[in-house]
């Protein structure tokens, strides 16, 4: 009988979760709803791109700026690549590079931030004065000088825009740590003996995970956005690799002939960015605990 206790309990909270999650998305508003869709599309165009897509990432199946037929859908690009493959891959090359960059700028920014509210003295100093040194020089020119120093490898991209956007991870973290390691159940849990992997897994990061969570959507549509600027600017995703940034810059001349080419990669950047943005908006008014007024 003993035994068959934990499982019931267990299958009880998860009914619980599974049921608040249901009641949230059905009192969720219509941006948040349009914006959860566009992201799952997206998704699966990034995952499945290989299925999704009529041809191959850098197959020449036509002629160059070829106009939308029934074999090319959106026409083809300045060597007669389909536009509409390069579309779908550029979603799991774009998204995908922007959201391994966001999750090792939180592995780095919120560990250090963290770790600098707990200890605080001479080691949040040091490291808070790093940081505002590079908060100081704009994102995207520092990108810059670094890709043309050290060069404009897929690895270099990631590594220089993770380290970047870390710092603004840090300071939220620290910020948020900070009003969490003076409460009293992180007080019991030292007086318990608890070690700081306790401490720090068990109470604070639980109890900071809505703002992290928000500001976490926020720095991928920062972080997708410079990564689309730098490949326009030529710096950033290489070819032959799909990529919406640098299919803005190679069709951005059309523009001038009345051809549609460059706005069909601007559009899914401004579109994933609307739809981030809406179920981002959405959460942080329902963690923080604010009601619709009437």
């Amino acid at each position: 009988m003993n035994s068959a206790t934990p499982p019931v309990r267990v299958i009880k909270a998860r009914r619980s979760v599974i049921e608040s999650v249901r009641r949230d998305l059905r009192t969720a508003p219509l941006t948040a709803w349009f914006g959860m869709i566009v992201i799952l599309l997206y998704a699966i165009c990034a995952i499945f791109a290989p299925l999704l897509a009529p041809y191959g990432e850098s197959e020449i199946v036509g002629k160059a700026y070829q106009l939308s037929s029934p074999e090319n859908w959106l026409g083809t690009d300045q060597i007669g690549r389909d536009t509409l493959s390069r579309l779908i891959f550029g979603a799991r090359n774009t998204i995908g590079i922007a959201l391994i960059t966001t999750l090792l700028s939180f592995l780095i920014g919120g560990s250090l931030g963290v770790l600098a509210a707990l200890k605080r003295g001479l080691l949040d100093q040091g490291i808070s004065r790093v940081v505002d040194a590079f908060l100081a020089i704009p994102v995207l020119i520092f990108a810059l000088m670094m890709l043309a120093v050290v060069g404009k490898s897929l690895i270099n991209l990631i590594i220089i825009l993770a380290l970047l956007d870390a710092t603004r991870v840090f300071r939220l973290s620290r910020a948020v740590a900070l009003n969490s390691v003076v409460m009293d159940y992180v007080e019991s849990a030292r007086l318990r003996g608890e070690g700081m992997g306790w401490i720090v897994f068990k109470e604070i990061v639980p109890n900071i995970l809505p703002p992290l969570i928000t500001e976490f959507g926020l720095r991928f549509c920062f972080v997708f956005l410079t990564i689309s600027a730098l490949s326009f600017l030529g710096v950033g995703i290489q070819p032959p690799t799909a990529d919406w940034g640098s299919m803005v810059a190679e069709s951005k001349s059309l523009i001038s002939f009345g051809r549609p080419a460059p706005l069909y990669p601007a559009a899914a950047i401004a579109l994933l960015t609307v739809a981030v943005n809406f179920v981002v908006d959405w959460f942080l008014h329902k963690t923080s605990g604010l009601r619709d007024g009437h």
